[in-house]
């Protein structure tokens, strides 16, 4: 007998703390030491790690746009909601550490078991890419994430036999992560037909020729690109890519400028700076990540790559910034010097052909990011000068965190973008159209339907001259409705541009 109450003693006391727990006077007074305990054990883990100690309280308030005070810009404070909306904070208590280990490494939940289906593509060197698409999930999810706010179906074809393509691009490193794992479940249930994109030696995909891919070198991109384009012709073709993967992104889109075939694109948590990042530092947890998991794809290509690269001295290295060195400067023969590493970067910058991109790009990025330089290091100028570039600044998200807001806004701004291009197709076809109807219709001796089809002609080219005109006070309202973005109207502005602009591309494939 008492055999059986020392083996029951246990479990009967942790169902009296259940149950005391639940009592509302001991839950109330454990709330402040609970916080107390929490915090100092995460402090006390983040010594262990090596990582900063946050604060305990997290920034709110909305996030921070900085770009051109452009026709679209206006377009998409109309139209996207989420702009105006705060991301949410990290947890625990604002810690950006934690929501970017559970981006990046942590479980996949919500992911709701995508199944992917592989192609491999072969490039004109030889090499092989591949790409993964997303053909269904495993089990169905919730009705709430096939709301769309946009009724977008009518522009970009979602929910149709020819449904919008949504290209993902990983990081540099190939991990596709539980965080695009959950965009892929997002836009597969908002019928977008996602495809993840991985270089060669990434992913599973396999190393047929002794090199990786640049962080920066475009080629095998536009060839993907080029295939998706070839598959679903008919198709609106958008672009994602997480964190690093923007240095070939961004190299994409420069390269191409408007010859690409994406109608927009989008970059989250990204590396514009690609040499500044490498020679920041890094935290130690995520350099000894990042370090361990490039070395495990060294070391499975480590016979085909030791006719080029010296392996054992890769697998000693103790930052990226050498791995990069070694790996794409140097050859087995020869080492790298300052030179080499300069013109690495020349040609690998994502923002070196900033100038030719004729893409809508909207970069979100944290100002408590870990991964990523601090906000002061970043090109403003060039969001504040072209027309083409848009940096939505949240408070408090770490590096690619906040996916219950970043990915429906990304999804929505695909949205706003095709609406606004479809709007200045209609118009500008309307403007041709009264161009050449223009001598038929004289001042006098005209029949009353002639009369009535010039004046429609001219209100439309008004409403289409308005939808083009900024800093209109209907922008204005738009701000104070959307919950006063004062540090947005302060960043964009109202006065309007200096000649007119159009958006307009012409196809030069």
């Amino acid at each position: 007998m008492w055999e059986c109450v020392l083996y029951l003693l246990p479990s009967s006391l942790l169902l009296f703390v259940a149950f005391l727990i639940q009592w509302t006077p001991v839950r109330l007074g454990l709330r402040v030491p609970s916080r107390w305990f929490g915090w100092r054990l995460w402090a006390l883990l983040c010594w262990f790690l090596g990582l900063p100690l946050a604060s305990q309280t997290a920034a709110e308030g909305p996030p921070q746009l900085v770009c051109k005070p452009t026709a679209l810009a206006r377009f998409l404070f109309q139209r996207c909601n989420l702009l105006a909306k705060p991301g949410p904070a990290g947890l625990p208590w604002g810690y950006p550490h934690f929501e970017t280990v559970c981006s990046l490494a942590g479980p996949q939940c919500g992911s709701g078991g995508v199944r992917f289906a592989r192609d491999h593509l072969q490039m004109q060197d030889g090499g092989v890419v591949a790409l993964d698409w997303a053909v269904g999930l495993e089990r169905e999810l919730g009705p709430s994430l096939r709301k769309d706010s946009m009724g977008g179906e009518n522009v970009l074809g979602c929910h149709s036999s020819c449904p919008p393509v949504l290209i993902l691009v990983p990081n540099s490193w190939g991990r596709v992560t539980p965080h695009l794992l959950r965009l892929c479940v997002l836009a597969l249930c908002q019928g977008f037909y996602p495809v993840v994109f991985h270089r060669r030696g990434q992913g599973g995909c396999p190393l047929v020729t002794p090199r990786f891919q640049e962080f920066g070198d475009p080629s095998d991109l536009v060839q993907a690109i080029d295939y998706i384009r070839f598959r679903h012709p008919k198709s609106v073709l958008v672009a994602v890519s997480e964190g690093s993967g923007s240095g070939v992104l961004l190299s994409y889109l420069g390269e191409c400028g408007s010859s690409s075939y994406l109608t927009a694109a989008a970059c989250l948590s990204p590396v514009l700076q690609g040499q500044l990042w490498f020679e920041m530092p890094f935290p130690a947890l995520y350099r000894w990540g990042l370090l361990l998991y490039r070395k495990l794809q060294l070391s499975r290509y480590a016979t085909a790559l030791s006719s080029a690269l010296n392996i054992e001295q890769l697998l000693c290295c103790s930052s990226l910034w050498d791995m990069e060195m070694l790996t794409f400067c140097s050859t087995r023969a020869s080492s790298c010097t300052e030179a080499d590493w300069e013109a690495y970067w020349e040609r690998n910058e994502p923002l070196r052909d900033a100038d030719e991109v004729a893409v809508p790009v909207l970069c979100l990025r944290s100002r408590d990011d870990p991964l990523l330089p601090p906000i002061s290091t970043l090109p403003t100028a060039l969001f504040r000068s072209s027309p083409y570039f848009l940096l939505l600044l949240s408070n408090s998200s770490g590096h690619c965190g906040a996916s219950e807001w970043s990915h429906p806004l990304v999804l929505e701004y695909f949205r706003a973008v095709a609406h606004f291009l479809r709007a200045e197709e209609m118009a500008a076809g309307m403007q041709a159209a009264a161009a050449r109807m223009g001598p038929r219709v004289g001042p006098a001796g005209t029949g009353p339907g002639t009369c009535r089809r010039t004046q429609t002609l001219v209100t439309r080219r008004r409403r289409a001259a308005q939808l083009r005109r900024d800093g209109s006070p209907s922008w204005l309202s738009t701000h104070i409705a959307h919950g006063g973005i004062g540090k947005v109207a302060d960043q964009v502005g109202f006065g309007g541009e200096s000649k007119a602009f159009t958006w307009h591309r012409c196809y030069t494939r």
